[in-house]
Parts: structure tokens; sequence; C-alpha cells
């Protein structure tokens, strides 16, 4: 198991490093501080750590729309993969759209994000959609958790 332990950002410097990690794994979609801020607001954002040591984070949008889709996203700085710290992120944050009454669970990985598209597939997500945003050149993938949102 993973001695990793979340905590809800609240701050600037917990958005900061929120905004680090983002940054690490996303580098396409680098946000600024005030942006950080802004989907503070909106989203549900955690960092995770391993003592004092950050090593992730996550992003639960609440759910939408009638089907009520939620958004997990769980990031993990590379040189902390592949020690259970991604998936009890994801677990965390799965548990967080159940609570906020999520039917349906979506996620969006970065394509050249190899690593990542393994780790969702691996849980059952299935890709839907790849799409190069207006200006951009980057290729994103958005998947769908197959069946309903599960329950522990």
């Amino acid at each position: 198991m993973t001695d990793l332990r979340t905590e809800p950002v609240a701050g600037d410097a917990m958005l900061e490093q929120w905004r680090y990690v983002h940054n690490t794994i996303v580098p396409p979609a680098a946000m600024s501080l005030d942006e950080v801020r802004a989907r503070a607001a909106r989203y549900h954002l955690e960092n995770a750590y391993v003592g004092d040591v950050l090593v992730g984070c996550t992003t639960v949008r609440p759910p939408e729309g009638e089907e009520a889709v939620a958004t997990v996203i769980a990031r993990v700085l590379p040189a902390y993969r592949r020690r259970g710290h991604g998936t009890a992120l994801y677990e965390r944050g799965l548990a967080h759209a159940r609570v906020l009454g999520a039917r349906a669970v979506e996620t969006c990985v970065l394509a050249v994000n190899e690593d990542g598209l393994r780790f969702a597939e691996a849980r059952g997500f299935v890709e839907t959609e790849r799409y190069v945003l207006d200006g951009e050149s980057d290729l994103w993938v958005d998947l769908r958790l197959a069946a309903a949102c599960p329950t522990p």
C-alpha cells in the first residue's frame, strides 16, 4: 500500500504546489496562479504527499448534465509513479465524485502521456474522443468509465 497523505488545497502555497504538479504533467495546459485560484473556486483540488514531499494532485469536477457526469483527474509526478499513489488518488477522487452525486465519470489525458492513458484504461476507462484545442497542436484524449460510477 501507500503512505500517501492528501489535503484539500487551501491558500496560495498549496495552490502553487498543485500548479507545479499540474504544469509538470500537462505543460501544454500550463496555468498561472490566478488560473488555479479560479479553478479552485469551481472544482475540488487536493495535493498528495509522502511525508512532506509533494508527489501528486487531483481535480474533481462536480457532476454536470442529465447524466450527472463528474470528471476525476489524478496526477502523480513521474519520480513517484508505480508505487500505488495514483490508485489511491483515483479512488479518493472517485469517492468524492460519488458523494457529489456522480452517476458517470470521465477523465482527460494528454495523448503523449502514455503512463496516464495506460493507468486510465487499466481502471476501466474507454476512449471517447481525441481532439486538438483551437489554436493548439497537442492531442488530448477524453475517456469515460465504462461502468456507471462504481460503488465500493
